[in-house]
């Protein structure tokens, strides 16, 4: 009795002490695993010295099951750190951002090469529906159920926004909201110029004029990847599509990309301005205009820009 107990004594300071690991490992402790798999698992990355001791340490406790998942053990961890971290289940968090403007095509093609994610895309997702931000997301999640909470985060996204609208916007839905928001995300990168691009098509809107805008027609001409390796050309914009604003009045018949809350934000409370026309300003922003004959001389004035950096390369 006397040995076992000694024998005992020692295998819980053992338990106890700082343990072998150097420096800190990522370990996967997959569905179903036994205690003798997990401690061979353990012992085989060197977070552990002895699989069979932390098997016998593991039963004696007994203070709840370990859970499967992906954890992180730093250097020198005991095991009874080792066990307290199994059993809280405090996973490795990973995380994929998804940027605003995405087309749902490209949203997708993350997904599936997110690192961790499991299973198959099972359905494609109404674009306009996932909600660009970073989301969090442990080992063997499925890829169908980020995509979920995209969609889940956008309908409370819009749920919130809609109600706090300007009164007597020319938007009927949500939906159009959206679909204006994804025109505006695409239309400018700068955050303070998305309150005065909206404001823009907000006025033209208004007025029955034609949105034109550019990404309207890459969206029609890219067959929905909003990717377009080539400048658009005089035929792009006369392209017989119900998503090219040049040739159609109104909205198009739904987003051409996934809209950030900033962008939805403009559309739903855009600037108070009389302005209809905007353009690049060379600087990675752009002129507006009030007047059509303002609008072109800051036209030409882009041109001659435009014509000027060619001569250089």
């Amino acid at each position: 009795m006397l040995f076992a107990a000694g024998l005992a004594a020692v295998g819980w300071h053992v338990h106890t002490r700082p343990g072998p690991l150097t420096e800190a490992v990522t370990v996967i402790v997959p569905r179903g695993s036994g205690l003798a798999s997990i401690g061979r698992r353990l012992e085989a990355a060197g977070v552990v010295a002895d699989a069979r001791l932390f098997s016998i340490a593991a039963r004696l406790t007994a203070d709840g099951p370990l859970q499967a998942g992906e954890y992180e053990f730093p250097a020198r961890i005991s095991g009874t750190e080792v066990l307290a971290l199994l059993r809280s289940g405090k996973t490795v968090a990973r995380r994929l951002t998804v940027a605003e403007g995405l087309t749902v095509s490209q949203v997708l093609a993350l997904v599936r090469d997110a690192d961790g994610l499991s299973g198959e895309v099972t359905e494609t997702p109404a674009e306009g529906s996932l909600l660009p931000e970073t989301y969090h997301y442990s080992y063997g999640d499925s890829r169908d159920a980020i995509l979920g909470r995209m969609r889940d985060s956008m309908e409370r996204a819009l749920e919130a926004a809609w109600p706090q609208r300007a009164p007597d916007l020319p938007l009927a839905s949500p939906d159009e909201a959206v679909t204006l928001a994804s025109i505006v995300e695409r239309e400018t990168g700068l955050p303070a110029e998305r309150p005065r691009v909206a404001a823009v098509f907000i006025n033209r809107l208004r007025r029955g004029m034609k949105i034109q805008s550019d990404p309207t027609v890459i969206y029609a001409v890219s067959e929905g990847t909003g990717v377009l390796e080539r400048p658009l050309s005089r035929a792009d914009l006369v392209t017989a599509s119900p998503y090219n604003t040049y040739v159609h009045t109104g909205l198009p018949p739904g987003p051409i990309a996934n809209p950030g809350l900033a962008s939805i934000g403009a559309v739903l409370n855009p600037l108070d301005t009389d302005e209809l026309y905007f353009v690049a300003d060379g600087n990675g922003g752009h002129v507006f205009a009030k007047t059509l004959a303002e609008h072109n001389r800051n036209v030409a004035r882009w041109r001659r820009l435009e014509r000027e950096a060619r001569e250089k390369d």
